[in-house]
């Protein structure tokens, strides 16, 4: 997968289940998800975070009305602020393996992608230096605990803000717009979040707001793992990471992907014999930059990165690095989604 402002690039997936391309697919899951930390330069190594957050306690669920309201957007110090500034590092939990949102371009070895170009924004501001980054590989299921444990000071990694996570980590505004849908094989009779997946195997990722869509309504999609108490099952429709899913879809092992419309571009950009199914995705969900519980400095300033980040109309850097990450898998978005604050 190399640089292509957008586009399917020539040394993509080609073809369903080759023994070429599937051999391709899993060096590069093994070489995306075995990877260390990333410097802003995009060399590698690291350090931990310490233990300046403070944890609030966290609200119930039950009582979330508008889990998408932050906090207001301040160009302000706090505790968090001065820490990472003292390090003269921000630690940023990202993803490595999602193409188009962040993903190790193997020609220039660093990260790239939508969510990257927001990293860099971020540590511009806090920092004056786009590149004084260190990036943490993260899969889906560590996203919270790499907050709570204080591994990363932020995660920018296509997590969607819902009430259940309010109460877990701090969000930011949204900054992207997306939903649940249906990826699978052209030629497959899956029509999309529908009657047409019963008795299909469906995979998601573990942690991840797809695997709560089916546990609510899975239309007789198998989408659970079963496990026979030996410890030495494989999971197979449950993964750490999204790549994985499409590796088993490229194998035959599952029938469906059921993730953010999103995501899912990117893999249908990395494999022409997949597609989104259905016309639109079948649930409204924003992305947010996660903090931990409790930062309420570092969140009021990446809020206030957003209001700088989406000012500009069409030339504004949200709608530059739309255009070069996202606009052909995604097309037709005008902008991002305007931001909400609490009242208080």
């Amino acid at each position: 997968m190399t640089r292509a402002k957008g586009r399917s690039t020539g040394g993509g997936l080609r073809g369903w289940g080759g023994v070429t391309g599937m051999a391709a697919a899993c060096a590069l899951t093994a070489s995306l998800t075995l990877l260390p930390l990333a410097h802003g330069d995009g060399t590698f190594g690291g350090e931990t975070t310490g233990h300046g957050a403070t944890s609030a306690v966290p609200a119930r669920a039950e009582e979330c009305k508008d889990p998408e309201a932050s906090l207001p957007a301040k160009d302000a110090g706090g505790p968090n602020i001065d820490r990472i500034r003292k390090r003269g590092k921000l630690i940023a939990g990202v993803d490595q393996n999602s193409y188009q949102w962040g993903y190790r371009n193997p020609e220039s070895r660093t990260l790239e992608g939508f969510d990257i170009d927001l990293v860099h924004a971020i540590a511009q501001d806090i920092l004056g230096d786009r590149d004084a980054v260190i990036f943490r590989a993260i899969p889906t299921n560590q996203r919270i605990a790499a907050l709570e444990n204080d591994r990363v000071d932020v995660v920018v990694r296509t997590m969607t803000i819902n009430c259940k996570r309010v109460g877990q980590v701090s969000f930011s505004t949204a900054y992207f717009q997306a939903g649940q849908q249906v990826l699978a094989p052209r030629a497959s009779a899956i029509t999309g979040y529908d009657e047409s997946l019963k008795g299909k195997r469906v995979c998601t990722a573990e942690g991840s707001t797809a695997y709560d869509a089916l546990s609510e309504k899975s239309f007789g999609a198998v989408f659970r793992d079963e496990h026979d108490g030996t410890g030495q099952d494989e999971d197979r429709l449950t993964v750490p990471n999204q790549l994985d899913c499409l590796v088993r879809l490229q194998l035959g092992q599952v029938d469906a992907v059921v993730t953010d419309n999103a995501l899912a571009a990117g893999q249908a950009a990395q494999d022409p014999a997949v597609e989104l199914k259905g016309d639109k995705p079948f649930t409204t969900e924003y992305y947010g930059v996660a903090a931990k519980l409790g930062a309420d400095d570092l969140v009021a300033r990446v809020n206030h990165v957003l209001d700088e980040y989406r000012r500009g109309g069409a030339d504004s850097p949200w709608m530059r690095s739309y255009r070069e990450w996202l606009a052909t898998g995604l097309p037709g978005i005008t902008g991002p989604p305007a931001p909400k604050y609490r009242s208080n």
